[in-house]
């Protein structure tokens, strides 16, 4: 079976109606997760705990998204 690692990560926002963090060195890494399951679990326990505030945010990234396995090039090596 295919690794699909998922990253939960989030933060305060400059408005709710964006995706635009107020400070990106203050961005909450969560954690890595083997799958989605995992990383929704993670993703609802930080999502309650900053309910009763608005400007806050989080995110699941799809890490298994940024690669493409199949080319020997993907779109994020070439920029590093």
């Amino acid at each position: 079976m295919t690794q699909r690692l998922h990253m939960v990560f989030g933060g305060e926002l400059k408005n709710p109606t964006t995706k635009e963090f107020r400070n990106s060195d203050e961005i909450d890494i969560v954690g890595i997760y083997p799958n989605y399951q995992a990383a929704y679990s993670a993703w609802k326990a930080k999502a309650h705990q900053t309910v009763d505030n608005a400007h806050v945010r989080y995110f699941i990234a799809h890490l298994h998204r940024l690669r493409d396995e199949d080319h020997a090039a993907s779109p994020t090596e070439e920029l590093g």
